[in-house]
């Protein structure tokens, strides 16, 4: 069932102590390439992309969706942030029922260890909870993948179900503001 609810976008910047969240530019493309094509980024994600590939198929501004936002630190993208529709096509995404929102999340291998996914996700799930309060959200990672394991948790996000998928355990769990205390 979808939300009869529509997302306002693109919403004003989203800005934390350190990030901005805002709508995707024409600058960003490189970075998203770059994203794409990063061993480290895409090591649970099925492996990096061809650059040649992508340079040819991302499109001018990337990611022009509702959903989609770059995290920038001084003026810098360093990551990006997706509240996309759940694919239910997806291998292992068999629990539409659970939300029809789920959170996905890339940042550059300097990005890391900083703090800057759980800073960045935080503010986009307040986003998102303000723009449709009490509708969940929805997190895959795999098991084996400890820093999305840690922000899974530090995010607020409950384990609903573990599956093979892709060859390896997959974690599912589920996110939304009407459970989250404060």
């Amino acid at each position: 069932m979808t939300d009869p609810r529509p997302l306002a976008w693109p919403p004003a910047p989203i800005r934390t102590e350190r990030l901005v969240l805002r709508e995707a530019e024409g600058r960003d493309r490189a970075a998203v390439i770059e994203l794409f094509t990063s061993p480290e980024v895409n090591a649970y994600l099925g492996g990096p992309r061809p650059r040649a590939e992508l340079e040819r198929t991302v499109p001018e501004v990337p990611g022009r969706r509702p959903g989609f936002f770059v995290v920038e630190l001084d003026g810098t993208t360093i990551g990006t942030i997706q509240l996309d529709p759940h694919a239910p096509e997806h291998p292992g995404h068999r629990r539409l029922a659970a939300g029809e929102t789920e959170l996905g999340y890339l940042f550059l291998p300097q990005a890391w260890g900083h703090g800057y996914a759980t800073e960045a996700c935080a503010a986009a799930l307040d986003w998102f909870a303000d723009a449709l309060p009490g509708a969940p959200v929805v997190l895959y990672t795999q098991t084996a993948n400890a820093p999305s394991m840690r922000l899974a948790a530090k995010l607020g996000f409950t384990e609903l179900e573990r599956f093979e998928a892709y060859d390896a355990e997959q974690w599912f769990g589920i996110w939304s503001s009407a459970t989250q205390p404060g």
